[in-house]
This record gives C-alpha cells, sequence and structure tokens, in this order.
C-alpha cells in the first residue's frame, strides 16, 4: 500500500526558481500543491518519495517559478491602446471622454477580462489595476463598474488588487450612465465619490476567497496641477485624512499614480499618505527628502521602466534599493505603447539604469525578478502568501518553456528568464493551486469569445464617444525623426 501522502498536483524535473529566503534554484526540482497552497518544494527525487498526486506535471526543460506580479497598471486602458498616436494630450483627453463619459458597463467588464486574459498568458497571477487612469479620472460615479470588473477577473481566474478613489478636481465632475434605456448625466462631488468607494469595499473587498482586494488612491499632489495651490492644499489635507482613516479602518493597502520630485515628501509630511501599507508608482527625479520620506515610512516604490513618465523622467531605482526602499515593477498597464509583459519591463528596467550609469554591472537579474515577484508581494502587503514558492504559500506557479531557440543552451536559467524569455514562453499559469492555462491555451474562459465582445464593446465605445478621428495615422508616422 502506497504510503506516500496524497496531493493534488506534483510538479517534477523542472528548474524551480524559488524566490525563497535562500533564493534557491533546483535545477531537477519539484513543488507539490494540495487545495490552493504549497505543501513542499525541494528535488523531484524527494518530493516522488514522500509525495503521490492525482497529477504529475512533468516540467523537464521548463522553468518553474512564482507567478508574476504586475504592480501598478490602470483599469480601462487596455481599450485605449494608441489611439491619438504620439500625441499624449490627446490620449489623455480620450481617457477623461471615455472614462467618464462614453464607457458603460460591458466596457469596464470586457476590458477586464481583455487585461486579465493578456496577464494571464503573460504568467502575470496578480495585477493591481486603478479603476481609471489618464490624469486621475476614476470611475467612481456607482459601484457597479467596479463589480463588473471584478466579475471578468473572478471568471479569469487569476488576482487583482483593484484601487478607487476620487477624480482629480474640479469636484463635482460629469459623470454620464448608459442603460438599455438611455443615458443619463449627473454631478458627482467628492461626497458622493467617497461613498461609492466605500460600497466597492463593502461588495468586493475580499470576494472570490480573497483573490479580489481593494486598496484606496488619491491623485498626487504636485503644484503644476494646482495653480491656486493654498487652495488645493486644504482640500488633499481633507480628502487624505478621510481616506487614510477608511483605509486603516478597514485594513487596506494605499496607492498612487505619478509621483515626481517633492511630491513624495509632501505626501509623507503634510498629508500623513505613507505607511508600510502604502505602495507609490512612478516616482521620477526624486529629491534627497523625497527617499528620506520612503525609508522613514516604510512605503514601498512602483517603478514603471515602459511608461512615458520615465522617458520624462528617471525613477532613481538604485538609489532607493541601496536606502533600504522596497522597489516593485509594474507595467503601467496596456496603453498607449506597452504592455502586460513582465519579461519586457524586467528587461527594460536593468537596460534603463545600466544606461544611466554607464555602468553593466547595476541591476543584477535576480534583483529585477524579485521585484516582480517577491519584492511586488511586499509593495502589496502580501508577502505572507505570495511572492515566492514555499511550503504553505498560495499556489500561483508558472512554467516557462526553455526549449526554444532564443533560450539554448539551457543554462544560466535565471539569466534566460530575465534576459531573454517574453510572454509567449509562458505555457503553464496556476493561480490558487487551479490550473488557468496548460500547453499555452486558456481553460478558464473562451478566449476567442471574449476577443469578439471585446472588439465589439470597443467599436460601441468609439463611436459614443466621438473619438475614431484619434485612430487615423498622423501625417507624421513615416520618413520624420519626430512626430
Amino acid at each position: 500500500m502506497d504510503q506516500r501522502e496524497r496531493v493534488d498536483v506534483l510538479i517534477v524535473h523542472g528548474c524551480v526558481i524559488t524566490v525563497d529566503p535562500a533564493r534557491r534554484v533546483i535545477e531537477d526540482g519539484a513543488v507539490a500543491v494540495k487545495g490552493e497552497r504549497i505543501v513542499a518544494v525541494g528535488t523531484s527525487a524527494e518530493l516522488a518519495e514522500k509525495y503521490s498526486a492525482d497529477r504529475t506535471i512533468d516540467a523537464r526543460r521548463k522553468a518553474v517559478l512564482p507567478g508574476f506580479i504586475d504592480a501598478h497598471a490602470h483599469a480601462g486602458h487596455a481599450m485605449l491602446r494608441t489611439i491619438g498616436g504620439a500625441d499624449g494630450d490627446a490620449w489623455t483627453r480620450a481617457c477623461e471622454v471615455i472614462y467618464t463619459q462614453a464607457s458603460d458597463e460591458t466596457f469596464w467588464e470586457m476590458e477586464s477580462h481583455l487585461a486579465a486574459l493578456e496577464r494571464l498568458k503573460a504568467g502575470v497571477t496578480t495585477g493591481v489595476s486603478l479603476l481609471g487612469g489618464g490624469d486621475s479620472i476614476m470611475r467612481v460615479d456607482d459601484p457597479v463598474y467596479a463589480r463588473r470588473h471584478c466579475d471578468a477577473v473572478v471568471k479569469t481566474g487569476t488576482r487583482s488588487m483593484v484601487a478607487v478613489g476620487p477624480s482629480r478636481p474640479p469636484s463635482p465632475r460629469a459623470y454620464t450612465r448608459h442603460t438599455p434605456n438611455g443615458s443619463t448625466t449627473r454631478e458627482v462631488d467628492f461626497d458622493q465619490m467617497y461613498e461609492v468607494c466605500e460600497a466597492i469595499i463593502d461588495t468586493c473587498h475580499g470576494d472570490a476567497n480573497g483573490r479580489i482586494h481593494v486598496a484606496l488612491t488619491l491623485p498626487v499632489y504636485a503644484p503644476q496641477h494646482y495653480p491656486e495651490q493654498a487652495q488645493w492644499e486644504s482640500v488633499a489635507r481633507a480628502e487624505a485624512a478621510r481616506y487614510m482613516a477608511l483605509a486603516q479602518a478597514r485594513g487596506l493597502s494605499f496607492t498612487q499614480d505619478g509621483h515626481r520630485a517633492g511630491s513624495l515628501e509632501f505626501a509623507q509630511r503634510e498629508l500623513g499618505l505613507m505607511n508600510a501599507k502604502s505602495f507609490m508608482s512612478h516616482a521620477i527625479d526624486l529629491t534627497e527628502a523625497d527617499i528620506a520620506a520612503c525609508v522613514e515610512s516604510g512605503a514601498s516604490i512602483v517603478h514603471n521602466p515602459s511608461a512615458i513618465m520615465s522617458i520624462i523622467g528617471r525613477c532613481p531605482v538604485p538609489e532607493l534599493i541601496d536606502a533600504g526602499v522596497n522597489v516593485a515593477i509594474g507595467s503601467d498597464a496596456a496603453a498607449p505603447d506597452r504592455g502586460y509583459d513582465m519579461f519586457r519591463h524586467m528587461w527594460q528596467c536593468m537596460h534603463y539604469h545600466r544606461r544611466h550609469f554607464r555602468d553593466p554591472d547595476v541591476l543584477p537579474h535576480g534583483k529585477v525578478l524579485e521585484m516582480v515577484t517577491i519584492d511586488a508581494a511586499k509593495a502589496l502587503s502580501l508577502d505572507a502568501e505570495l511572492g515566492s514558492l514555499e511550503a504553505g504559500k498560495l499556489a500561483d506557479i508558472i512554467l516557462v518553456d526553455l526549449f526554444k531557440p532564443h533560450m539554448l543552451p539551457m543554462n544560466m536559467p535565471v539569466y534566460r528568464v530575465t534576459c531573454f524569455a517574453n510572454a509567449a514562453d509562458v505555457c503553464m499559469t496556476m493561480v490558487g493551486g487551479r490550473i488557468l492555462m496548460e500547453d499555452y491555451r486558456v481553460l478558464s474562459v473562451n478566449e476567442a469569445e471574449i476577443l469578439e465582445e471585446v472588439q465589439a464593446a470597443a467599436e460601441h465605445t468609439l463611436e459614443r464617444s466621438g473619438l475614431r478621428h484619434l485612430l487615423e495615422m498622423p501625417a507624421t508616422l513615416w520618413r520624420a525623426s519626430h512626430y
């Protein structure tokens, strides 16, 4: 009689890159999964002797990794890829029009399906999504839009941290709701947005056995946004106190999008927005006082190396790490000119900072892998459950095919994953012990059906918005050095 302990899934003969405290890389490694959690990680021989499984997966010639975590992105953006061409102002205006006036419930659900599918196929098992974007234009006039976003993630099977908060002033702001019975527009002020955020927490936080988290967010204070600075400071203080009190009462994380020189210091010292459960995005051209604010508060920074803000300015990632600040990587979403491929963003991160210092030794490959796994989990205050392959943690696991021309020879596996792999090399994705994609085929939802619905929703939104002209090819696309 077989005396071995029974598990649900046993992954064997893979190159297991654990990102555990010892940073073990096990050449002929195995991972045992029971229910939604990992029960053991070790060599294939060790685990085969101890465990029998309902399902054994042969991971020969594959890397076995913790699922990637995208620590900053935007819901809505996957529908707005490249709209406006090279005109960033046009793209931002399109966000405002679509997010407040032209989008309906179907838009937010299908966009979420699209983003979740792209992430799933790229090995991103957990993603942050601010419910809106552009210049801090959030869809918080009614909780139904967040609910529809979460519904799509739940169906796909991945994890999401949905960040909600007020849109950038002025307040009130006009929002249009579209239903089969017609359209209505109303003015929504800060108090109403706050009530919607509370309702979103009540209905979404902890959904799907904890796969859905809600975080809170506020527009970043920066003087260029507010010519009447004194007036905005009083509003900023009041909103900061209200939202941080809510975050503390509900045990929620807090995030902001678009920090730059001086704004982190203000957020910490004047608004009290930074603590160990805060993760702040972009953080370009920081001052010494900004970095000190991160160190003192324990807040994390999310670097978006492929974002336009990383062209406008530089996030001092090596300097932050050397100062003891936890830094994660984010995609900044699928628009206007990027995607959810975290392999791309790891590579971009390394080369971006190496070029700045003219030093190829900056940002070792293992460190950037940490920035999309265990460091990202820490930024989201989820490192006790996610971010590494360890017994007791949730079984969010991906397999990366190493037996491809651009990956051979099969040696130095951490370098293969960070230098040469891309999203198309992820062949299996598991979340909480459930296999959502295997042999490159999505199992949790009908991918083709969703893509058809996404296209229809995008076309409908464009017609309603009156922005179809922003899809036209600019005259300066060809033959010139600048748009």
